[in-house]
């Protein structure tokens, strides 16, 4: 049965649509059979010997993987990284064996043994796909939706670069990114919001399938999922094919094929599938999430003509079949190659640029872009993010993103360039108010490579992009999010937009640098670092203006490049002022207010908790002084900073949620002010 259009007129649980046993033999040849059922055994073994795991999808969408891997994705085993290859996203993640075993007998650098070590401490196979972890693997999927939603990013940048690099006759970013996701996935929220913004920048080379299988682990879907999936998907600007028979290889590949054909759509490609197929346990919930069991896993061997006492038994014809993969991707890329060689020849400064942004290599010199601005009227920081932005603009073109709905507030914009939506090579993406899809995106878009994505809101609704930014930095990947009205001086807006525990909240994330810059000059460095260092990171930058620091007196790019350093001197102090961002200039006062009194105070920025703690303890000694009473103040949690300054020393923050007033009220009462900075110090002084 090939595949068919959806039309309003069926609803979603339709009875016609179920499978029979029989079904296995449907448009199937031996060996494409034999093939398949080689990966579903795979994954029923992969599973049993772990005793744990989720052996029911794999097991039903082994077809569909088949038909990718084997048939479909342009991709070479031997060079997982080939720049032009065919993305795939397993974003129901926890199926992982299913992409483990097409890994595996597709060529990768994925063994047997590993199959076999599922699960296990050091494994190549952990419980769900790890980007950078496991040869093959695109991007770490298993927190349901995300995986989705990156894949948008995959194909986001996938039109971008296309755009920017391709010439006549010489298409070198030309893919696709396809994907399987299931009920769960579309259950999160974050599957409205990434299919939306994919359909709204119409992604025709996305193509996704829907394991419809009417099951999640609870029990039937319809006790908690009863939309019309399909409809929904419609209305999203997507195209919507079905197939009515998982094992319908012939209808599968009329789907692939009718999706490549619509350009300006995204493709969803709902496949109704049995879970567990094949196995005593199928179409329940109870083949979901658990081993099948020794005498189950025997009935489904039995079911497929497979040996019913032996483990991961690998017939050689399928093995064979499934590794021509090899042979075809090196094909594949070779002929890519000769392309790119043409293209280099005939346009090599585009080609030299492409190499460069793809090895990940910044373009020499690049940083004498990055302004200094000298001391006088002060300025916002988030203001100053946007200068930065744009005067790299033209020796970073790399950098690209933009905000959710917040352009105008975040300054996260490139003046001299279109939107993506208008024209597919501008570098402004307008998000829509989708922030967790938005950072989900920007992942996606950095595990591609070639580009520095960042994503911008609200600091309060970094929330919402929580998530994502926790996969960014399990994933290593170079996202940046930029993050503006940091603190309860957002003033009238109120404690809902006023972050509290959203510094302490992120900086704890292992992997993921923080920026909390104090002026003008700390956000040119943060910016500088932020795009030279490799991994996520973010900058917290305010809507009021600053003053600014003297860089003739100090050196403020490489303080920040230290994460922290002295700012203020004095001799034989008798305390450590320490502040972050706006909270730095309290405590620049409070110094001056002491030494009036008599009292020398150091007064010591850090707009880089962790980068600050990667110096040195000499270092981090040398500018904390062990042993001098210390006093930190920024306005946020004050969970931290006792790291800092110790049992005996003093912070002043946060442990509550602000106000709405004018921003100089709301300091003041909240004691963000250096009055009390003098006041916490000569308490610890005992004056």
């Amino acid at each position: 049965m090939g595949a068919r259009r959806r039309t309003g007129k069926s609803p979603r649980k339709d009875s016609s649509d179920a499978m029979t046993e029989t079904a296995n033999t449907l448009s199937l040849t031996s060996l494409e059979k034999l093939s398949v059922d080689t990966l579903r055994l795979l994954a029923v073994d992969t599973v049993q010997k772990a005793n744990s795991g989720h052996p029911g999808a794999p097991i039903a969408c082994s077809p569909i993987a088949y038909l990718l891997f084997h048939d479909v994705m342009r991709h070479n085993p031997s060079h997982s990284k080939w720049a032009d290859r065919d993305r795939f996203v397993l974003s129901n993640g926890h199926a992982s064996s299913l992409l483990y075993g097409a890994l595996f007998l597709t060529g990768y650098k994925v063994t047997l043994d590993d199959l076999k070590s599922f699960r296990q401490w050091g494994s190549k196979t952990p419980g769900h796909p790890e980007f950078g972890h496991t040869d093959g693997v695109e991007v770490t999927t298993g927190p349901l939706g995300q995986g989705f939603a990156m894949a948008v990013g995959l194909a986001i940048a996938e039109k971008h670069l296309a755009a920017v690099y391709n010439q006549p006759g010489y298409e070198v970013v030309n893919h696709h990114t396809y994907g399987i996701l299931g009920d769960g996935d579309l259950m999160e929220g974050l599957s409205h919001e990434a299919a939306s913004l994919a359909g709204t920048l119409g992604l025709g080379k996305l193509i996704f399938f829907y394991d419809d299988n009417q099951i999640s682990l609870d029990g039937p879907t319809s006790l908690s999922f009863t939309e019309d999936v399909y409809k929904r998907f419609d209305a999203y600007n997507w195209q919507v094919l079905r197939v009515a028979d998982g094992n319908d290889l012939s209808g599968l590949r009329a789907a692939v094929e009718a999706a490549k054909a619509e350009t300006g759509k995204p493709t969803l490609i709902g496949v109704r599938t049995v879970i567990g197929y094949g196995s005593p346990k199928a179409g329940t919930k109870n083949v979901h999430g658990e081993p099948l069991g020794v005498e189950a896993v025997a009935a489904t061997k039995k079911f497929f003509g497979f040996p019913e006492d032996q483990s991961f038994y690998l017939p050689e014809d399928a093995l064979a079949n499934w590794r021509q993969a090899v042979a075809k991707g090196a094909a594949v890329e070779a002929e890519w190659n000769a392309l790119f060689a043409g293209y280099k020849a005939a346009h090599p400064e585009l080609a030299a640029e492409f190499e460069r942004t793809q090895r990940g290599e910044l373009k020499a010199g690049w940083e004498a872009a990055i302004p200094s601005y000298p001391v006088g009227k002060g300025q916002a920081t988030r203001n100053t993010g946007g200068a930065v932005m744009n005067a790299v603009a033209g020796v970073v073109p790399e950098l690209f993103g933009g905000a959710a709905d917040l352009t105008s507030s975040t300054k996260t914009i490139f003046k001299d360039s279109p939107s993506f939506h208008v024209d597919p090579a501008g570098r402004n993406v307008f998000w829509g108010v989708r922030e967790l899809a938005m950072s989900a995106a920007v992942n996606g878009i950095a595990a591609h490579g070639g580009l520095i994505p960042f994503a911008s809101t609200f600091f309060v609704f970094s929330d919402y992009c929580k998530p994502a930014i926790r996969l960014s930095a399990l994933m290593g990947v170079h996202s940046i999010f930029v993050f503006t009205h940091d603190s309860i001086a957002v003033g009238e807006d109120g404690p809902t937009h006023e972050p509290i525990e959203h510094l302490t909240a992120l900086r704890v994330v292992p992997g993921l640098t923080d920026f909390r810059p104090a002026d003008a000059n700390e956000t040119a460095a943060a910016w500088k670092l932020a795009i030279e260092r490799r991994g996520p990171s973010f900058l917290a930058l305010t809507r009021q203006d600053l003053p600014i620091l003297d860089t003739t007196a100090v050196d403020v790019a490489g303080g920040v490049a230290k994460g922290g350093y002295v700012v203020v001197e004095a001799e034989n102090p008798a305390v450590v002022l320490i502040g972050t961002g706006s909270e730095l200039w309290p405590a620049v006062d409070a110094a001056k207010a002491l030494a009036e009194q008599g009292i020398a105070a150091r007064v010591v920025s850090v707009p880089s908790v962790k980068i600050f703690d990667e110096q040195t303890q000499a270092y981090r000694d040398s500018v904390l002084l062990p042993g001098v009473p210390k006093v930190a103040i920024e306005a946020g949690s004050t969970l931290g900073w006792w790291k800092y300054v110790g049992s005996h020393g003093s912070v002043i923050g946060l442990d509550r949620f602000g106000a709405s007033a004018p921003a100089a009220t709301v300091q003041r009462e909240l004691g963000i002010s250096a009055e009390n900075v003098v006041a916490h110090a000569k308490a610890l002084l005992g004056r």
